[in-house]
């Protein structure tokens, strides 16, 4: 059973920071290789779309409105993978869910775990 716990969320102001955790577990990566690690938004009209990924050889993909803002990293002795948010902007705020992501695949926001709420107020 793929278990996903997620935290770091909040809230915060324009330009504030969040740095936001998510475990994996029961989710075999090496098995299926096609799949990356990453982080989804779902915002308002639950629009869900990646914000960034990063696969098993450490390339990181981000959606371009966060680039130069977000860094995923992960730890693999802690299966953990993090996603740290800087100048944060109001178009930032959303769930963001952590998930198993195959580039180039559908979004898929509703498959996974709770998810980490994010607010950025002016």
């Amino acid at each position: 059973k793929v278990q996903l716990v997620e935290s770091g969320g909040g809230s915060v102001q324009v330009g504030g920071s969040l740095r936001l955790s998510c475990t994996i577990s029961g989710f075999n990566f090496d098995l299926l290789a096609d799949f990356e690690k990453g982080w989804y938004r779902q915002g308002s009209g639950n629009a869900c779309h990646v914000v960034s990924r990063i696969s098993s050889g450490g390339r990181r993909y981000y959606t371009d409105s966060v680039k130069g803002r977000f860094t995923i990293s992960e730890d693999n002795a802690k299966n953990t993978i993090y996603l740290q948010m800087n100048s944060l902007q109001p178009e930032d705020a959303g769930l963001y869910i952590c998930a198993p992501i195959r580039p180039g695949g559908l979004p898929s926001c509703s498959s996974w775990g709770q998810g980490t709420q994010v607010n950025v107020s002016s």
